[in-house]
């Protein structure tokens, strides 16, 4: 997997970077902030997920995401809520294949963070690459310490959070999840 982490066009923001990647099967994905103006293609993001693959992010079975949901999911502010997608060119759009974030507690150097990847993306190192960029942003705005909440079932999230060094431990309230903690 390799990274071009030069910025799309000279107006990028620092704070707003743009990064392509080039994924183990050799396609290639832009990963940049979510937008407000995203939110129909999170919509079509979500609704293209698989049912096990919405009840892993959601942590429920959820069918179609509600306008409360995806108001929740577009509106961030990428300081105290940051979220990136990762998106692939589709006739005169982008749609999201996979999407990284994390919120700020009240200690804004604690946040709770979540990654999900289409199905048909996952196994390519997109969740890792999605991954990667947010530890990255988190640490430099002053994250210390990132923690995820998963279904003990989520493999994919195990392995993921094992290769990227979080320590699992059972979810002392749900014996059914696992907590991801990692000390940035």
């Amino acid at each position: 997997m390799s990274t071009d982490k030069t910025l799309r066009n000279p107006s990028d923001a620092p704070d707003q970077p743009r990064w392509t990647e080039t994924l183990r099967n050799g396609s290639q994905v832009v990963i940049r902030p979510l937008m407000h103006t995203d939110r129909e293609a999170e919509r079509a993001f979500i609704d293209g997920l698989s049912p096990e693959s919405r009840h892993f992010r959601f942590l429920c079975t959820i069918g179609h995401p509600t306008e409360a949901l995806l108001d929740t999911l577009t509106h961030v502010d990428q300081v105290h809520k940051v979220a990136f997608a990762a998106v692939v060119p589709e006739g005169a759009h982008e749609r999201i294949v996979g999407v990284s974030r994390y919120t700020t507690d009240r200690d804004p150097r604690y946040a709770e963070c979540a990654v999900t990847v289409a199905d048909e993306w996952q196994d390519k190192g997109l969740g890792t690459a999605l991954m990667r960029h947010l530890i990255d942003v988190a640490k430099a705005r002053g994250v210390t310490h990132l923690r995820s909440v998963d279904s003990a079932d989520n493999l994919h999230m195990r392995d993921l959070a094992r290769f990227l060094g979080f320590h699992a431990r059972v979810d002392a309230s749900d014996a059914s999840q696992v907590i991801y903690e990692l000390m940035l």
